[in-house]
């Protein structure tokens, strides 16, 4: 077998082997390499939309300019909470301590750091008055809403 025939079948073995990761059908080259773009692109805003219901992706609309990042996780008692934006907001901790206060939840332990950018990694206790009654996913959003607040009002 020459050189260009195993190269040849090797092309082929590669193209196979993509044509069944992308569940494609099509017989040709072009049309294997077409269903694969398009598969990636599915797969990217798979990636997109789960990047936004964890609030691990750099968020930056319209609605709110600074990119940030929340990420909230349910802890036995309480939540750990990281929030982290590109540029230094003098007064955006105090907007979202309030949020703590207003979801019942006491700072039970917290780092912060305001020097070029903005770093917050809190643990958050639920207070006895509302033991029950909130989820990861509602102190994820009170914090991206007290900073979408926060930023219309710079």
């Amino acid at each position: 077998m020459s050189s260009r025939d195993r190269k040849k079948a090797s092309v082929y073995r590669k193209l196979q082997r993509l044509r069944s990761v992308v569940n494609s059908t099509a017989v040709n080259k072009t049309s294997i390499i077409v269903d694969a773009s398009r598969y990636i692109e599915e797969l990217k805003e798979k990636v997109e939309v789960l990047d936004q219901e964890t609030g691990t992706s750099g968020i930056s609309t319209s609605q709110n300019p600074l990119p940030m990042q929340v990420a909230v996780e349910a802890l036995e008692k309480g939540f750990l909470i990281n929030v982290f934006l590109e540029k230094n907001c003098p007064g955006l901790l105090v907007s979202i301590l309030e949020i703590f206060e207003e979801l019942g939840l006491d700072v039970l332990d917290a780092r912060v750091s305001c020097q070029e950018n903005f770093q917050l990694e809190a643990i958050g206790g639920e207070n006895q008055s509302n033991a029950e009654g909130i989820d990861a996913q509602m102190v994820k959003q009170a914090v991206m809403q007290a900073i979408s607040k926060w930023s219309e009002n710079i």
